[in-house]
């Protein structure tokens, strides 16, 4: 008698007739069996550049007209800006490396500070971007996921109190 993944039978599966369920990866790796875990992708399990593109543009429809915001965005048309972070969370979620090939490193507070991100800013980004994420129809947990990610980043971009 042998388990349903070759290995052979433990002391209590000889007594009592039961075989065992097949095993862990843990397991048919000490047991010598191969395993390979397939790699998870948050980018293409949401539905890659399709789904990044929608997000970035329905954020950027709530930017346009928001009079806080849009004056962070210095250029007239906010193409280039969307652009830009629509290269960025790509490749943070596992889309191709545009942006480091063309941008080189995030950092992404540096790239803020010349701006004065109040605690009133960020509420009206998380606003926008929640409008954004809401738009795609993510399973629960890849837009928990997703949401969890841009409202913390949010909260990093804060340099300034509110007027």
């Amino acid at each position: 008698m042998s388990n349903n993944d070759g290995v052979e039978p433990t002391p209590l599966e000889l007594r009592t007739g039961r075989v065992r369920p097949p095993l862990p990866a843990d397991r048919l790796l000490a047991a010598g069996q191969q395993f390979v875990q397939p790699e998870y992708n948050f980018y293409e399990s949401v539905g890659g550049h399709e789904t990044f593109v929608k997000l970035v543009d329905v954020f950027y429809e709530g930017v346009a007209s928001d009079e806080l915001l849009r004056p962070m965005y210095p250029e007239e048309d906010l193409g280039p800006a969307k652009e830009r972070l629509l290269l960025f969370l790509e490749q943070y979620w596992g889309g191709p490396k545009t942006y480091g090939e063309t941008r080189g490193h995030p950092r992404l507070r540096m790239r803020h500070m010349p701006f004065r991100v109040t605690p009133q800013a960020r509420d009206s980004w998380l606003r926008h971007m929640r409008a954004a994420v809401d738009s795609l129809g993510l399973a629960p947990l890849h837009e928990a996921t997703l949401w969890d990610y841009l409202d913390r980043a949010a909260q990093s971009m804060v340099n300034a109190a509110d007027a």
